[in-house]
Formats: structure tokens, C-alpha cells, sequence
């Protein structure tokens, strides 16, 4: 029987109520019970509080997938502080942007981070009083004092996740305690997962599809996840045949490595009876391969991180997909989903429209930009996607393209300005523009068109080069083309469709 969530109104309370002696988390090979997690979070809690954390501070979490990150972000959001999860591999530049536009009170720097803060100076983050190491991490979780769960108003803001809205830079999106426990709820009911369920935690924690779906839904369950820090195809299969991974959500390009991988076939995936895709399209010719020689049938959803993020799902009956391929599926429970088309009417059946949605999914906003909640979001409170859909008479709906200049890496959102407001610093640089094409492996990659100084002679790689000195790795263009002039509109605006 499928689980039955009674979600708390505080969502570090996740955690609570499961047998004490049943595992929550393997890290590192290392298992943790639920008994044992639920006491080293409120011990951290408790540091936490002596040190002057308090309700509504925010808490950055630089960690990848692991105890520390996990025992961090339940005891900050179950005090009433806001987590806010950054990559801990993005640049320094990145990084220190962030911390300050969010005004982080304290730091959590695991050691994949280390490196980058490293390079980030007390003097440039003013807000950040207190940085705690995993080490630091350890001896509080050995001496704090214990607290408990505080009561929250389910409106009370929880988590900062940056994303980009409509376009542009990226933005904080303020995600409520509501939101993000009412779509644990609804993902559960549409893909049930159980008690005594192992799951495969690799998609990133500081990413929404990885900390509210795969982490959040296991947890609220009170089944098992296996965290892992970084996905190797190879390594990936040894676990699932080692600890009899029953559920797996990944974004495209791990679903089509492992596709691809001599390995995977009909006795290494028996025990898998879930597999999740999400963040992007997947392809139906490596998904067809996946099924053909795993048996594996994928359950291909949609969502946002300013949706919580999931909006659509694919039709499960007694545990089979029942959406056709291709098909992002239909609603969860308590989700609304209009298709607009562009005079802001409901569009015929079979015709393109912009998904919009509403629940209490749907986010409260961007941090401290107004402006740019109002872009997204209706009086009414439907949320503007900016992605076109069409929907068949069963309610499947069909991705047909994005609406915004989004580009997306191997299931990571990657905005031409923000790639373009780097490569423009170039000194060498007279114009560019970036926009995504296809990649056999990550499904899109980015590529930057670059008219050069008059008289400068430039190159592939220093262009690539420059841009790994402040943006993350896979936002970094992969494909430089020099060109004399970009095309452009009668009010100057770059035609990103002629460049594709």
C-alpha cells in the first residue's frame, strides 16, 4: 500500500514519527537511523541557536549530497531560519554574489566547497558571521544541546533556491514551508513510494528536483536513500545491485549514460520498480533503448522550482506508466494547469499554449525583486512558466518548446544573460550571444557567437577560459563561433532563433 504522508507543519518534522531503528540515510557507506538523524539535528539545531541563529536568518548550505548537508538543512529549517542551498562547486564570484544578495547570516562550507571559499574574503561577504566547517559541523553535533522542532506558519519562508523566472540573471525564489510539504504530498500520491523503499540520491541538494523530490519524498516516507555526491555510470549500477535500489529519479543525461552502459541490462535493474525523470526533455530514442535492454519504463514528469517543483507527472496505474512516451503526464492532486495561448485565453484542445499553474505549490516570490514576481506571477496567483505545451483529450500534455531563452545542461538551468554578461567582459569582446544546442549527452550545451574587437585576434579557448574563471563548469560554453555581426531585430534586439 502506498505511503500515506501526515506532513507536519514544519518541514524538518519530515524526519519524525518513522521507527527510530529503521535506516534514513547511507553517506560515504556509513548508515544513519532515523533515531540517530533525529537527535543529530536537533543537537545542530541547538548550536546553532547558541551561536545567534534565529527565525527568518538565512543559513547557505555548501555541501554535496551527504550527512552534512542533510543533518544542516533539517536543523535550519526546522528552527524557523531560512536554508538556502548553493552549489559547491560554483566559482568564488558565484558564490559571493549570492551569499550577499540573500545577506546569509551563517555558511555551512562542506569539502567540496572548500576550495572556493577559500578564495572568498570575510571583507566581500559582510553579512556572514559565523562559517562552519563539516568538522565544526561534527563537534556540535556532539555537544549541542538538543531542540526540537519550532512551530512555523505553514506561509513562514523555508528554503531560498536561485533560478531565473522568465530570464535573465538568476533570482532567490522563496519556497514556504506549504509549499514545499504540499508537493511532497502530491508526488507521493502520483509515484507511491513506501516504507521500505531504497533510493538512489544523486541529483544535487542544492538543486529542487534533488532536495524536495528525491530527498523530501524519501524522508517523508521513512524509506531509505543512498546519497551519493556525484553520478559515475559505472559506480551507479554497483550501488543499485548493491543495496537493491528500488526508486531512482535522475535528470536525462543519467538516464541516457546509463542506457549506453554495457552494464545495465534486465538482472542489474530487477530490484528498480520507480525511475523518475525530470528537469528536461528526455530523448525518446535512448529512452526506448533504457526499456529495450533494462526493461525499465520511465516516468517522465515536469516541474519548476518556482512550482516546488512538480506541476505534471506521468500516469502511474499499479505501478506502470500508462502516459504515452513522449508525454510529460498530467496534473499532481492539488495542482491546477491552464493552457494560455497568447491572447490570455484558455486554448482550444490540441492547441499550443503557455503552461500556467496554481496550488500551494506555487512559490511566494522572488527575494527582494518585486518586478520580477509580478512578471510571473497573476493577481490570481497562476504562475507563468514561460514553457508551450499541448495537451491530448486524456490530459497528457507534450512539451512543444520553451518560451524563455532557457538553456538546459544535464538538467541544470543555464540563462544566456548571465553567460553573456561574463563573455561581454572579455576585453577582446566587442559583442556575443549565447544560445543552446543540442548535445548527445547532456542535451543541450551552450554555445556563444562572439564578433571580436576590430583588429584583436581571439580564439576558442580563451573565450572558454575566461568564462571558467567566473561561472560554473557547465554553464561554460563548449562551442565558440566568431562571427562579423549578430542578427537582430528592428529594435536591436539579437534574433537567438536565426543564430540556432
Amino acid at each position: 500500500m502506498p505511503t500515506s504522508v501526515t506532513a507536519p507543519d514544519n518541514l524538518a518534522g519530515i524526519i519524525a514519527g518513522h521507527p527510530g531503528h529503521r535506516v534514513a540515510i547511507i553517506s560515504r557507506g556509513r548508515p544513519t537511523t532515523y533515531g540517530e538523524l533525529l537527535g543529530q539535528v536537533r543537537r545542530f539545531r541547538g548550536a546553532l541557536q547558541g551561536i545567534g541563529v534565529t527565525r527568518g536568518e538565512r543559513v547557505v548550505i555548501m555541501a554535496a549530497n551527504g550527512r552534512h548537508f542533510v543533518v544542516a538543512y533539517l536543523a535550519v529549517v526546522g528552527m524557523g531560519a531560512v536554508a538556502v542551498p548553493l552549489n559547491p562547486t560554483a566559482t568564488p564570484a558565484e558564490l559571493e554574489r549570492e551569499i550577499n544578495e540573500v545577506g546569509a547570516k551563517a555558511v555551512v562550507v562542506g569539502p567540496s566547497a572548500a576550495p572556493a571559499w577559500a578564495r572568498i574574503s570575510a571583507v566581500s561577504v559582510p553579512t556572514v558571521e559565523h562559517v562552519l566547517t563539516a568538522d565544526a559541523i561534527d563537534d556540535m553535533v556532539r555537544s549541542g544541546v538538543e531542540a526540537p522542532e519550532a512551530h512555523v506558519h505553514p506561509d513562514d519562508l523555508a528554503v531560498l533556491i536561485f533560478t531565473s523566472g522568465t530570464a535573465g540573471a538568476p533570482r532567490a525564489a522563496m519556497l514556504s514551508h506549504d509549499n514545499l510539504l504540499s508537493n511532497i504530498r502530491s508526488t507521493i500520491g502520483a509515484t507511491p513510494m513506501h516504507a521500505d523503499d531504497v533510493s538512489f540520491g544523486v541529483l544535487p541538494m542544492f538543486h529542487i528536483f534533488g532536495l524536495n523530490v528525491m530527498f523530501g519524498c524519501a524522508m517523508a516516507t521513512g524509506g531509505t536513500i543512498v546519497l551519493v555526491e556525484r553520478f559515475d555510470p559505472a559506480s551507479a549500477v554497483e550501488t543499485i545491485v548493491e543495496r537493491s535500489v528500488t526508486v531512482m529519479a535522475g535528470a536525462p543525461a543519467m538516464w541516457v549514460a546509463l542506457a549506453q552502459m554495457p552494464g545495465v541490462d534486465h538482472v542489474s535493474m530487477s530490484t528498480l520498480r520507480l525511475a523518475v525523470t525530470g528537469a528536461a526533455k528526455m530523448p525518446e530514442d535512448m529512452a526506448s533503448l533504457l526499456e529495450s535492454k533494462s526493461g525499465i519504463v520511465l516516468a517522465e514528469g515536469y516541474g519548476l522550482t518556482e512550482a516546488s517543483p512538480v506541476v505534471t507527472t506521468a500516469r502511474l496505474v499499479d505501478g506502470a506508466v500508462r502516459s504515452p512516451r513522449g508525454s510529460i503526464g498530467v496534473a499532481v492532486s492539488s495542482v491546477e494547469i491552464r493552457i494560455v495561448d497568447e491572447a490570455g485565453d484558455d486554448a482550444l484542445l490540441g492547441d499550443e499554449g503557455e503552461i500556467w499553474v496554481k496550488g500551494p505549490n506555487v512559490f511566494r516570490g522572488y527575494w527582494n525583486d518585486d518586478e520580477a514576481t509580478a512578471r510571473v506571477l497573476t493577481p490570481d496567483g497562476w504562475l507563468r512558466t514561460g514553457d508551450i505545451a499541448v495537451s491530448d483529450d486524456e490530459g497528457n500534455l507534450f512539451i512543444v518548446e520553451r518560451a524563455k531563452d532557457l538553456i538546459i545542461v544535464s538538467g541544470f538551468n543555464v540563462y544566456p544573460a548571465e553567460v553573456e554578461s561574463v563573455i561581454a567582459e572579455h576585453p577582446g569582446v566587442r559583442a556575443c550571444a549565447v544560445v543552446g544546442v543540442a548535445h548527445p549527452h547532456t542535451g543541450e550545451a551552450v554555445k556563444v557567437f562572439v564578433v571580436s574587437v576590430s583588429g584583436v585576434h581571439l580564439d576558442e579557448e580563451s573565450i572558454i577560459e575566461h568564462a571558467r574563471k567566473k561561472l560554473s563548469r557547465y554553464k561554460c560554453p563548449t562551442k565558440v563561433k566568431f562571427v562579423d555581426e549578430l542578427p537582430v531585430n528592428v529594435t536591436g534586439k539579437v534574433l537567438r532563433r536565426a543564430l540556432r
